[in-house]
């Protein structure tokens, strides 16, 4: 069952009765005797007399169903135990009401009583099956779409893992060929992006993120030497924020594949960060040869945004600004803490 202390269920249960109200004060205006007189003078009485009562069976059933759910665990105990809570407090409203009306406009019959009891008890019991059989399949939906996104994320986050172990490896054959002397001390900074990579975590800090690319440039640099220079201006970004994993380091690597390698004198790559408004934007820039290289197929800038996707709720987006001298890929995602 969904949660019945969350606000956003109390509203639509709230929302429910309410138009549940207009229904009820509407239906009779088909009937022979209501006419438009009565419609002026009482019909915003009425639905005013019949919210208040319905709203205070809502109401008083969400704190009921609140407690009880704090307490019970089993899903389907839940729901049965919730449903007479529902009929229970029906009930009780109901007689309430029916006490109060009697003492200032005095007795009715007992045949009267027993009639609005019963009427009410049977139309909360219709009532109550439909929502709480509605606010079910809503809380099952939500969790089928929670886990497919899910699974989406760990399969697109599989598919990138190659791309980075691929230019790993060809970077360490490099490096073992014309620098056997520093071979070692890099496959063992290797392993620790190996390790960082091969990781089934969906989330990661900006911290952890930022350490695995600072690793994956040290060694690059080790490769290219002074043909690569990279500015990071990151520190306004928090380092508790929270991202999908690899979300940086296919791009830097892009940067330096795409921008930095086809330069017989190297360049810049900036990689510039802050946070704004409660949403951060990281923006890595590269130099772009004069020479048109082949382009990429552009799988992993596809794969991070779909993820960015996947992973907020509120809107994120990688967006691509390309100029006759640069190349510019932005993150934007809402800043949530990690833990």
């Amino acid at each position: 069952m969904p949660n019945f202390c969350d606000v956003y269920t109390v509203f639509l249960v709230v929302l429910t009765t309410e138009l549940l109200a207009f229904v009820f004060v509407l239906t009779p205006l088909g009937k022979t005797g209501y006419n438009w007189d009565y419609i002026q003078n009482n019909l915003l009485t009425d639905l005013a007399m019949t919210s208040w009562f319905m709203q205070w069976i809502s109401l008083l059933s969400m704190v009921a169903l609140c407690g009880v759910q704090r307490f019970l665990k089993n899903n389907i105990l839940v729901g049965v135990i919730s449903y007479f809570v529902i009929l229970l407090i029906t009930y009780l409203v109901s007689e309430f009401m029916w006490q109060v009306n009697s003492s200032f406009l005095g007795t009715e019959s007992v045949s009267q009583h027993q009639l609005f009891l019963g009427r009410n008890l049977i139309i909360s019991a219709i009532i109550s099956a439909i929502v709480l059989r509605y606010l079910y399949i809503q809380y099952q939906w939500k969790n089928k779409t929670k886990a497919l996104a899910t699974a989406r994320i760990q399969v697109l986050q599989a598919r990138i893992r190659p791309h980075f172990l691929f230019n790993s490896m060809n970077t360490i054959a490099s490096l073992i060929r014309f620098q056997p002397d520093k071979a070692e001390q890099v496959v063992e900074d290797f392993a620790d992006l190996f390790r960082a990579s091969l990781t089934d975590n969906q989330r990661t800090s900006f911290q952890a993120e930022l350490m695995l690319c600072q690793q994956y440039v040290g060694i690059e640099i080790l490769r290219f030497g002074k043909r690569l220079q990279v500015i990071w201006d990151v520190d306004q970004v928090p380092q508790d924020a929270c991202l999908p994993p690899l979300s940086l380091q296919p791009l830097l690597e892009n940067a330096i594949y795409h921008g930095i390698q086809p330069l017989s004198k190297g360049g810049i790559i900036k990689i510039i960060g802050y946070l704004q408004d409660k949403y951060i934007t990281i923006t890595i820039t590269n130099p772009v040869p004069t020479i048109p290289q082949q382009s990429g197929n552009h799988i992993a800038q596809e794969n991070i945004q779909k993820r960015l996707q996947f992973f907020y709720a509120t809107p994120a987006k990688l967006t691509v600004l390309q100029s006759a001298n640069s190349y510019q890929v932005s993150l934007y995602f809402p800043y949530e803490k990690f833990g």
